[in-house]
């Protein structure tokens, strides 16, 4: 009997491990050597009041001047060069604006909304060719305000800068620390500004449907929340009742002692 109460006791073990490991483990449904296709479009697209800057480049470096706001020369052997002092403080930030358009010096209105970095640069490389002003324009295009938010059961919640076009859930995930035991991997939730709207996209980051949701990929300004599972709604409500039941003995011993010291008093 002994033996069978023990060999009970360490099934149960093994059976809480396994139901524990399931709660914390993403894409249980993926196989080894699985080939999963990714969304398209997953590039991160201008918005209507994002923020950016750009920078011309040319081999004639007096040619681009008029189209930046901060430029720089240098020679070498004879060859001049041109090189941008492009910083964050030195560059002028153009936002785009509600229309989805920005407005450049010297060529005007280049649409935005839409493009990814690369196709706006391009439009307006072709831009500054068709109006004649420089033959050989190269354009660098660059996010100013590219953030995602994360909040809930994560190790770090808080706003984050993106450094590049394309960021998943797991590696905005990776930026708060990841989630916390208590993150409920299976709900999720993005909140994206669509058309004036804030849509709520909910994903289950056990699964490989994970890969073909539109959030999958995210975009700037996104908002990510982690909830907490049920563990960590009753460890709370664990901990919400025994502060109570210990703040009632508190009273009780405090009022008990006033009584006594009356009592006491009075005799």
């Amino acid at each position: 009997m002994k033996y069978l109460k023990l060999l009970a006791l360490a099934v149960a073990v093994i059976l809480a491990s396994c139901n524990a490991q399931e709660r914390v483990l993403y894409l249980q449904d993926v196989e080894n050597g699985s080939e999963i296709n990714l969304p398209e479009n997953y590039l991160i697209r201008l918005k209507p009041l994002d923020q950016i800057t750009i920078v011309v480049n040319s081999k004639n470096p007096e040619l681009a001047v008029p189209f930046n706001t901060s430029t720089s020369y240098s020679s070498l052997s004879g060859v001049s060069s041109y090189s941008s002092t492009a910083t964050a403080s030195s560059l002028q930030i153009l936002t785009v604006d509600d229309r989805g358009y920005i407005d450049m010096p010297v060529i005007g209105e280049i649409k935005c909304a839409g493009k990814t970095r690369e196709e706006v640069a391009t439009d307006i490389e072709q831009k500054i060719k068709a109006g004649g002003y420089i033959a050989d324009p190269k354009v660098n295009v660059r996010f100013a305000d590219l953030t995602i938010s994360i909040i809930g059961e994560v190790a770090r919640p808080g706003r984050y800068d993106i450094k590049k076009d394309q960021l998943t859930i797991f590696e905005a995930l990776a930026l708060a620390g990841d989630m916390t035991i208590y993150g409920s991997r299976e709900d999720v939730a993005v909140i994206r500004e669509q058309d004036g709207k804030n849509v709520i996209t909910k994903l289950d980051l056990r699964s490989q449907d994970i890969f073909s949701s539109p959030c999958f990929y995210l975009q700037q300004n996104d908002v990510i929340i982690v909830s907490p599972n049920k563990y960590k709604a009753a460890t709370a409500e664990i901990n919400q009742n025994r502060s109570f039941w210990i703040s009632l003995a508190s009273t009780g011993i405090s009022l008990a002692s006033l009584v006594m010291t009356i009592i006491i008093a009075s005799k």
